[in-house]
C-alpha cells in the first residue's frame, strides 16, 4: 500500500507512524511519501497550503509508476491515506489505471466541517476499484446520521465505522479505547477489506 498523509501533518506524524506499522503488523507492506508542498516545508520549515489537486494527483501517479515498477504486475497494489490524501487516492481511482488494486481512505473528507452544501462525493461512482472507507463516528468531515441522509454512496465498496473517534480517531475520554486502539482497529478493517478484495 502507498499511504499519503492528510493536509496539515506530514508523513512521519504519530497518526501515519502508527498507522504504517500496525498495516505491517496485519501483513500489508506499505511505504510513504509526501506532496511537494509538504517536501518544501520539510526543506524550510514554512507552514504553506497544500498544492492544487493537479499537482497532488502528478506526485500520486509518480508513486504509483515507480512502486509499480519496482514490484512488477504480479503484486496487489492499494492506495490510499489520510483524509485529503485519502481522497487524491479516490481521484486517482477514477482514472483508468490498471496498476491499482484497491483504495483506502482513512477519515475521508466528506464535507469541510459545518459546511453540508459541499459534499465531496460526486467522484466516487467513478472509482473503478475496491473502496474501503475507515471512519470515525465523531469525524466533522462526515458524520454516521449525515451520511445516512445521503443515501447509498455509489462507488464506496464499504464502510467501517470506529466507534467513537474523531477525525485523527480520537475517542472521548470516557472511551476505555485509547487513539492507539483505533488505529489498530482500522488497520485490521483494512486487512479484512484486502482479504474479501483478495477473494
Amino acid at each position: 500500500m502507498i499511504l499519503a498523509h492528510g493536509a496539515g501533518a506530514p508523513m512521519d506524524s504519530p497518526f501515519m507512524d502508527q498507522l504504517s506499522a500496525d498495516l505491517a503488523v496485519q501483513g500489508i507492506e506499505n511505504l510513504r511519501f509526501e506532496f511537494p508542498y509538504m517536501v518544501r516545508r520539510r526543506e524550510d520549515g514554512r507552514k504553506r497550503p497544500p498544492d492544487r489537486q493537479p499537482v497532488l494527483l502528478a506526485a500520486f501517479e509518480d508513486q504509483v509508476s515507480r512502486v509499480r515498477a519496482e514490484l512488477g504486475n504480479d503484486v496487489r497494489l492499494l492506495i490510499g491515506g489520510k483524509s485529503m490524501g485519502g481522497r487524491m487516492a479516490s481521484l486517482l481511482a477514477c482514472e483508468a489505471l490498471t496498476a491499482i488494486d484497491g483504495v483506502v481512505c482513512y477519515g475521508y473528507p466528506f464535507h469541510p466541517p459545518g459546511k453540508l452544501d459541499r459534499w465531496r462525493i460526486a467522484h466516487l461512482s467513478e472509482v473503478k476499484v475496491p473502496l474501503l472507507v475507515v471512519q470515525g463516528t465523531r469525524d466533522p468531515f462526515g458524520k454516521p446520521a449525515e451520511l445516512e441522509a445521503q443515501g447509498v454512496i455509489s462507488g464506496i465498496t464499504r464502510l467501517a465505522w470506529l466507534e467513537g473517534g474523531d477525525h485523527d480517531f480520537q475517542p472521548t475520554a470516557r472511551q476505555p479505547e485509547r487513539q492507539e486502539d483505533l488505529i489498530r482497529q482500522a488497520s485490521a478493517e483494512t486487512r479484512q477489506f484486502v482479504d474479501g478484495m483478495l477473494g
